[in-house]
């Protein structure tokens, strides 16, 4: 069972949502401004948030900034979005959401999306990782002068660490793993997103930028992630 926080100021959308996330098992609470919203996650600390973009006062990106600051990476968020926004569908995962649906949308939908991404939030099987480390090697792994960590999904430089959000490290992680690999935009986003759901190009590009942003430059002046003209991209290469 997992804690869900809904925030959203229309009542009928934040009682449909309640309703189909709790008949899947999981613990909801609500809220309907921001300012709520921060109040309830600092007291329940949810595993996922479900963040209307317009709230009245403090508007989702506030809520979703505030979230960021105060802890990182904090819960998983998807935001919910106008279906013709793109300017606040690339904001919001600029900022460090996980996903978005777009209003009006199918509460099916999103119960699948909130299912997703808290599959990607569960611990790997001991075993499985015990497994897969003995086939490939080492746990950690290296890119460039960067360590990585997969199974405490940590990495850091120099003995320093760098704070990634869920979907950057996953992004990182797969650029480490196949070096050598371009990949394209779809892939990726079917990596991070789960197979179930097709990759918006938008939000991949996204996710790429804010990881380039963090790391910054390689010691050689290279990047850690070049973009492969045509196809997508690839890990950084001298």
């Amino acid at each position: 069972m997992s804690r869900i926080l809904v925030v959203d100021d229309e009542p009928r959308i934040v009682d449909v949502v309640r309703a189909y996330l709790e008949r899947e098992g999981h613990a909801v609470e609500v809220a309907h401004d921001g300012d709520a919203a921060l109040a309830a996650a600092r007291a329940m600390s949810p595993d996922l948030v479900v963040l209307d973009v317009m709230l009245p006062g403090r508007t989702g990106f506030d809520v979703l900034r505030a979230l960021r600051a105060e802890s990182n990476p904090g819960p998983a968020v998807i935001l919910l979005t106008a279906r013709d926004d793109v300017i606040d569908r690339v904001a919001g995962l600029e900022l460090g959401a996980d996903d978005y649906v777009t209003k009006p949308f199918e509460p099916r939908e999103l119960v699948a999306r909130v299912g997703a991404v808290l599959r990607r939030l569960r611990p790997a099987d001991p075993a499985a990782d015990a497994e897969r480390s003995t086939a490939a090697g080492p746990a950690r792994l290296p890119l460039a002068d960067l360590e990585i960590d997969p199974p405490a999904r940590e990495v850091a430089r120099a003995g320093r660490p760098i704070e990634l959000t869920r979907t950057e490290f996953d992004l990182l992680l797969a650029f480490a793993e196949q070096p050598d690999r371009a990949w394209t935009r779809e892939q990726l986003g079917a990596r991070v997103h789960g197979e179930e759901f097709e990759a918006f190009d938008r939000s991949i590009d996204s996710h790429v930028k804010n990881l380039r942003a963090k790391l910054g430059a390689r010691p050689d002046g290279g990047a850690y992630v070049d973009t492969v003209r045509g196809i997508g991209y690839r890990a950084g290469r001298r």
